[in-house]
């Protein structure tokens, strides 16, 4: 099979495997992860701490631009409020103990640093089209004015700090008079925001999966894991045409000190409890069709283009002219098979 979009060479060898060992049915991609890191990792079994990476394909995490010398993160495992049982939580003795209306005492007084934690790390390369960044959090169920968190793709080489620069596509929950609690995005930040409303506070969590369809485009959607049914999808354009490289964890305001010996407060289900991030590369789809080859792929991707040759190893690509679509692609080439040929 000499077949090949203009994909990355890993993703196209992948496509060409896996269609070759499903008899061209089915979905060459077979969740092949780009990137995949979990807070059960082995590596963290200690705590989680900047410089960690127990995964592959993600930079090291970082801690900076949280602005105090206190222990900012650390892995969960003894809160009461974890639904993941072990999990990456944002750790800010800083916050302030949840009130039915508003903000509680400060739980470190006087307070030592900024009230804002952050983590994060690079995506090397930078997010490509067709890639899709996915992360599993925990929904909070205990909301108080002024709190919230946030998920921020950014380019730049560490995490994004106050006022946000190379901030590409935010998503979060924070909880202000108007709007009380629901996620939004960069996008509908003033439209209303999502329908999203604590929906899932059960051990599946809410599952963040954002593709990379154009350069500057994105489609994402917000699934609650216990009811799929109810997700939350937008398309829109990145705030920045720079690469999105980077992602930032946030927890603005809220105690999340779930160890007594360092501040009287916590734990409080407003935690940031985080359980995996994970990097696809684009499914392609190889089915038969009679004496045919179809190849396809999600009708939001574009710029792909389907090319095949009759030379390997030393391969010179031509690209099929009357490919119609990025969508589904059926240009017929000499031996008759469609966007395929064969030696």
């Amino acid at each position: 099979m000499k077949s090949h979009f203009s994909l990355s060479g890993g993703v196209a060898m992948a496509c060409a495997v896996a269609g070759t060992s499903t008899m061209l049915n089915g979905n060459c991609s077979a969740k092949t992860f780009i990137a995949a890191d979990y807070a059960t990792n082995s590596t963290y079994s200690a705590g989680w701490s900047a410089g960690q990476n127990g995964g592959f394909g993600f930079g090291p995490w970082s801690m900076d631009n949280t602005g105090t010398n206190l222990v900012q993160n650390a892995m969960d495992s003894t809160s009461p409020y974890d639904p993941f049982g072990v999990a990456w939580t944002l750790f800010n003795p800083e916050g302030t103990t949840p009130g039915p209306s508003s903000p509680g005492s400060q739980c470190v007084n006087p307070p030592t640093g900024t009230d804002i934690s952050r983590a994060g790390r690079a995506i090397p390369g930078g997010l490509q089209v067709g890639q899709t960044f996915s992360t599993v959090i925990a929904n909070p169920d205990t909301r108080t004015f002024f709190r919230g968190y946030t998920i921020v793709l950014s380019s730049g080489s560490d995490n994004i700090a106050y006022g946000g620069a190379g901030t590409a596509l935010a998503v979060g929950t924070f909880q202000y008079s108007i709007f009380n609690g629901n996620w939004y995005t960069s996008q509908n930040f003033n439209s209303g925001r999502t329908p999203l409303l604590d929906t899932d506070t059960t051990a599946n969590g809410m599952e963040l999966d954002v593709t990379m369809t154009d350069t500057n485009s994105y489609h994402l959607v917000m699934t609650p894991l216990n009811n799929p049914g109810i997700a939350y999808s937008e398309d829109g354009t990145f705030e920045t045409n720079a690469p999105v490289n980077w992602v930032t964890y946030q927890l603005y305001n809220t105690d999340s000190d779930f160890y007594p010996t360092l501040a009287p407060c916590g734990p409080d289900r407003t935690d940031f409890y985080i359980k995996s991030m994970t990097i696809t590369p684009l499914t392609l789809n190889i089915q038969m069709a009679g004496p045919n080859v179809i190849l396809s792929w999600t009708t939001n991707i574009t710029g792909l283009n389907l090319e095949s040759t009759t030379n390997l190893p030393v391969a010179v690509w031509r690209r099929h002219a009357d490919q119609r679509s990025a969508r589904e692609t059926t240009s017929r080439d000499s031996c008759g098979v469609d966007g395929i040929e064969r030696g």
